[in-house]
């Protein structure tokens, strides 16, 4: 994505922030103190204030993209506004770098839409997130049919709720 679209994106994400907190949805989909949770696909920041204030100080946030500017984007907020337990990572491809089954929950919010290689992104997903933990992954601009589809086709994920907003989901059991 080049400089410009991200920045241009960015100022498009504040102005859906003020119209809709996101925190309400961080809430919902069930972040709570001490978990571990990664924003993957976070942009520029919009909800790691507010997830860091869920997982509190004995959890972490770590805040993954594969772009650089959203790291950069995600690091001064979190110094600024002293957000001592999010993590920014930048990726490299669907390699988040992140230690396996690390994550109590998992989300990708308006992102999985621009993935090209979606099964290889949703065995990253899969190996970062804990045996018992949970992905929330919305459609981003693309058909829920088609984001169904991903999930289901890729054997590493069942769905366990759908919503008008998010798909809710639990890893299945890797197979050896």
């Amino acid at each position: 994505m080049p400089d410009l679209y991200f920045r241009l994106m960015s100022l498009a994400f504040r102005v859906r922030d003020r119209i809709r907190p996101p925190g309400r949805l961080l809430v919902e989909i069930g972040i709570r103190e001490g978990m571990t949770v990664v924003d993957y696909g976070c942009g520029p920041g919009s909800y790691v204030k507010e997830a860091s204030g869920l997982v509190g100080a004995a959890g972490t946030v770590y805040a993954v993209d594969v772009h650089e500017l959203a790291v950069e984007a995600v690091s001064h907020r979190s110094r600024k506004e002293g957000l001592a337990n999010v993590i920014p990572i930048l990726a490299k491809g669907y390699d988040s770098g992140l230690p396996d089954a690390v994550a109590d929950l998992v989300y990708a919010l308006d992102m999985f839409h621009m993935v090209e290689n979606q099964k290889a992104f949703l065995a990253e997903l899969h190996r970062i997130t804990k045996p018992d933990g949970t992905l929330i992954l919305d459609d981003g601009h693309q058909p829920r049919e088609k984001t169904r589809r991903a999930l289901l086709d890729s054997g590493f994920w069942s769905i366990e709720e759908e919503t008008t907003d998010h798909l809710r989901c639990r890893p299945l059991a890797a197979v050896d």
